[in-house]
């Protein structure tokens, strides 16, 4: 509808739209980067979500129950209390217990996130500028290190433009 190739149509009908709402209210972005390679830099150090090998399931679990011993935050209310995580309690898990996340989910919203997960970025190799449009939206000044051949542009690109 007035759209090219009907791309804003597809993605505004996206099912997984309500887990890319949970991964940005929730602030996975935080430590799993928009594009949720992870690594180092802002945020943490968490791992790729790009290249995880987790099951639904097992995404599942870990939301809701973060991970012990690392800094991957329980997102579900009662974690370890009133709902046993990973066949643990609390006390079983002592010091390497998760921290707790600054937002709880309800198990729909963990649902939601975990199919945004394996639909848009587990598989999906190095994040490109379409990738970057489709999670901030048209106009992203954000997005713009991705332009040219799709793949993040050298820091050094925006010095070339003041040469003579």
């Amino acid at each position: 509808m007035g759209c090219v190739g009907g791309a804003h149509a597809q993605a505004a009908s996206d099912p997984t739209d309500a887990g890319k709402a949970v991964f940005k209210r929730a602030n996975c972005m935080g430590c799993h980067k928009w594009h949720g390679n992870g690594g180092g830099g802002y945020g943490g150090d968490a791992l790729s979500l790009r290249k995880t090998e987790l099951t639904r399931e097992q995404i599942v679990e870990t939301v809701s129950c973060g991970r012990p011993g690392t800094g991957m935050p329980f997102f579900v209310r009662g974690s370890y209390d009133t709902t046993k995580c990973y066949e643990m309690t609390r006390q079983d898990v002592g010091d390497r217990m998760p921290p707790e996340a600054n937002v709880f989910l309800r198990p729909n919203e963990i649902e939601a996130v975990a199919d945004y997960v394996l639909a848009h970025v587990k598989g999906k190799g190095e994040p490109t500028y379409d990738q970057c449009i489709a999670f901030f939206g048209e106009g992203s000044r954000v997005c713009n290190i991705y332009k040219g051949d799709g793949h993040a542009a050298a820091p050094s690109d925006q010095n070339d433009k003041a040469k003579p």
